[in-house]
Parts: structure tokens; sequence; C-alpha cells
């Protein structure tokens, strides 16, 4: 059993969203099929780090999460900045059972147990925002993050974080997202979010902090999951 992880799938195929039109992004679809079906069994579990779907409702993201389910092993997702289908867990849930989607789970508020690893996380917030509104939603995923972790921390492995946004890029922090990490010891964070190599030459990756950063957004990854343990 194996833990992998990947974010930015950027799935479409229920509405009109072609990502082709973005540079490295040619066939994508095909290839995290390949590469997915390559590297991961039956008996692993992938995290998929938010923006999963292009549908703008629950309804229209059914192809894009029957094809996920007919790949290989357990899937776990959390919410991105783009996933405007995001609903509460239970009626996600229910729109799953509903349409025979067995293989994906929903974090929120909440942690999984694989193998001898604790899985948490969020979405999270961009670290530059400043706006009252913008201080609301990043004091609300602060808050999600540290009742995922401590949901985590009751299961017993060892804890490991996923964020949609990176809690810190270039040399600004996200410092709300990024003190509860400190605040719990958390060594191992993956994050989605950034794309275009421009972007990616500015990424945290590796050692910051004390905590290890990876940054696993397809386009980075070349769209292949990025194994965890």
């Amino acid at each position: 059993m194996s833990l992998y992880v990947l974010g930015d799938l950027h799935l479409s195929f229920g509405v009109d969203k072609p990502m082709d039109i973005f540079q490295g992004w040619g066939n994508h679809v095909e290839r995290i099929e390949k590469n997915w079906r390559e590297i991961i069994s039956e008996d692993d579990t992938t995290v998929l780090a938010g923006d999963t779907s292009w549908g703008m409702k629950l309804e229209e993201t059914l192809l894009d999460f029957r094809f996920i389910d007919s790949l290989p092993g357990k899937k776990i997702i959390l919410k991105g900045n783009h996933d405007y289908w995001w609903d509460t867990k239970t009626k996600i849930e229910r729109f799953f059972s509903e349409n025979g989607i067995t293989s994906v789970s929903v974090m929120h508020n909440n942690a999984f147990l694989v193998d001898n690893f604790s899985i948490c996380g969020t979405r999270g917030w961009f670290y530059d925002a400043q706006g009252s509104q913008d201080a609301k939603v990043i004091n609300r995923e602060a808050g999600r993050l540290k009742t995922s972790i401590e949901a985590a921390k009751k299961l017993g492995g060892e804890v490991v974080a996923f964020l949609h946004y990176p809690p810190v890029f270039a040399d600004k922090e996200c410092p709300e997202m990024m003190n509860v990490l400190l605040e719990y010891d958390i060594k191992k964070c993956y994050y989605g979010h950034l794309h275009g190599k421009k972007t990616h030459s500015l990424a945290a990756v590796g050692n910051y902090r004390g905590i290890e950063f990876k940054l696993i957004s397809c386009d980075y990854t070349q769209f292949k999951p990025i194994r965890v343990f």
C-alpha cells in the first residue's frame, strides 16, 4: 500500500473548458491516465489536492468523477479555488453514492488514516490577500486546517498536511496557515495551485522553517502522481 498525491487535474468532460490552450497542457488527461495506471495500484490511495473539475455545478462533474473513479486505488479530494461545484460534504457524498462513485472520499474538517499516516488538509487561501473579506476566509481556512489536524492526530499516525494554496511563496507567507502548521509541528506539507515555469521557480520546495514542502500541481509533476510513502 502506498500514498500518492496530485493536484490541479482540471478535468472538463462535462463542460467546455479545454486546457490545451495553455502551454504544456496538451493531451493532459491522457497523460494523467497513462501515468496513473503505470504507477498506482488498487491497494494505493491518492490525494487530489484541489481544482479537480471545471464543472460549475455538482451535476456537471459527473463525467469527471466517473473518470477518476475508473482509475486504480482510493482517492481523497479536497477543495481548490476553481472547484465552484463544491457543496457540503454531505451533498457531495450523496451525489457520489447516487451515481455509483465508490472510490472517492471527501476531506473537509476531517482526516483519514492511510497505513501509518494521518491525512489532513483544506483549501487554504491567497498568501497576499489583504481585504476584510479575505481575512474572514483565511481565518475560516485556518480553523478548518486546525480541525482537520486535530482529527488526524486522534487517528494516531504521522500527520501529513495537504493544501491547495501554497502557505509560502517566494519570500512571502500566509501567516495564518503557516502558524497552524508550526503550532501542530507538521513536518510534511504538499500543495498545488501554482502553474507555469516562472511561477514554479518561485515555489517553496524543500525544507522551510522545519517543514518539508512539495509542489504537486499537475504541470509541475509532468502529470505524474507523486509518492508520499
